[in-house]
């Protein structure tokens, strides 16, 4: 049977999107320019947390708080289709800074989210300044192994996964999209939804309109250690470390304007090396094991777009997650779905529309390059 919808982008906005489709009863296949899931869905440190969720306008926090809601069962959900761990873990984030408490605690009452004073633990293992804020409610997820996981239960549930196939236009006729026509062939539809990433403006081409999506280079170093240097994750000054379970602690990220240019630094690398190091000097034990690149699809004001192409009648986008496109990941695929489905939104829908003019900002931009 050939696909009612197609999946324009196979990192983890179209892999969720393809699933929340799929599971609703539609015939769904999905098409990904290199392999699937390896661009920033790879690449990212998996937070699933906003880093400050005080700092970001409402309808950002919406779909990043209906996202943290959703993960624990949507991670179970992809276990149970597919016997895969995603290495789902409720770690808690240290935020160095105590100055953010107010701010942080007034946050924490609004949306019912624990706020503590860090454990007396901490004191020893990070440079704290004011004592900094315990988040203990935040987990993390390991993101290779979660694009692994998605792609499996895709298959499991029927998908027509093609990775290694590029989209070089659409046919339109009468306003609607018909066919994707690839570097191997056309492929017809009733429906299609962009989630490109960084490269969505630029698929899209005149029928982007006000879609602003653009790429945003992220550099992230590996440090490898004993297991139990950092119980939770560090976030202090814009940037973050990410322990995993094996000792390994991811150090990251850079925020460049550098196009599509994925390639890694020595600046970076020092730079990187540095701030791990003045945050925790435990880690000074740790080896470099890598670092890479990812390309980040910016937004302003870090809010995507999600809905249905203004004068496209049958063509979707779900991209522009900024940092955020894990955390987000379950709630912007179910917004997408019920929009393509004719249902009751899960969110209010109007913050994310695609306009024909680029939307204004809703507020502070603190993660603007």
């Amino acid at each position: 049977m050939s696909p009612e919808v197609l999946i324009i982008g196979g990192g983890v906005s179209g892999l969720a999107t393809a699933l929340s489709l799929a599971s609703a009863g539609r015939c769904v296949g999905l098409v990904e320019r290199g392999p699937v899931a390896r661009e920033s869905s790879w690449a990212g440190a998996g937070i699933l947390s906003l880093l400050l969720p005080w700092h970001y306008p409402a309808p950002v926090r919406a779909l990043a708080e209906h996202g943290r809601d959703l993960w624990p069962a949507w991670v179970e959900r992809l276990r149970a289709l597919t016997g895969l761990a995603a290495d789902y873990r409720v770690s808690g984030m240290l935020v160095a800074d105590g100055a953010e408490w107010a701010a942080a605690e007034a946050w924490g009452r609004a949306h019912a989210r624990r706020v503590e004073r860090p454990p007396a633990e901490w004191a020893a293992r990070c440079a704290l300044d004011r004592g900094g804020i315990w988040l203990p409610e935040v987990a993390q997820v390991r993101n290779p192994r979660l694009g692994r996981a998605l792609e499996s239960a895709l298959r499991e549930l029927g998908v027509t996964v093609m990775p290694h196939t590029r989209v070089i236009g659409l046919d339109i006729v009468a306003d609607r999209v018909v066919a994707l026509r690839t570097d191997r062939q056309a492929l017809g539809c009733e429906q299609a939804v962009v989630c490109a990433g960084a490269w969505s403006q630029s698929l899209l081409g005149e029928h982007a309109l006000g879609a602003r999506v653009f790429p945003v280079r992220g550099q992230i170093l590996l440090l490898a250690g004993p297991p139990g240097l950092l119980p939770g994750v560090v976030y202090r000054q814009g940037r973050y470390l990410v322990p995993r379970a094996d000792g390994r602690v991811l150090v990251g990220s850079t925020l460049e304007e550098a196009g599509y240019d994925k390639s890694v630094t020595e600046a970076a690398r020092a730079d990187l090396l540095r701030f791990a190091l003045d945050t925790c000097p435990r880690l000074a034990v740790c080896s470099v094991e890598g670092q890479w690149a990812g390309l980040r699809p910016g937004s302003p004001g870090n809010l995507p777009a999600i809905g249905r192409h203004p004068r496209l009648a049958n063509l979707y986008i779900n991209s522009g997650h900024f940092r955020y496109g894990l955390t987000m990941a379950p709630a912007a695929a179910e917004l997408t779905a019920d929009l393509m489905l004719g249902k009751i939104p899960c969110l209010d829908a109007a913050p994310y529309a695609w306009t024909v003019s680029p939307r204004p900002s809703p507020g502070a931009e603190l993660d603007e390059v």
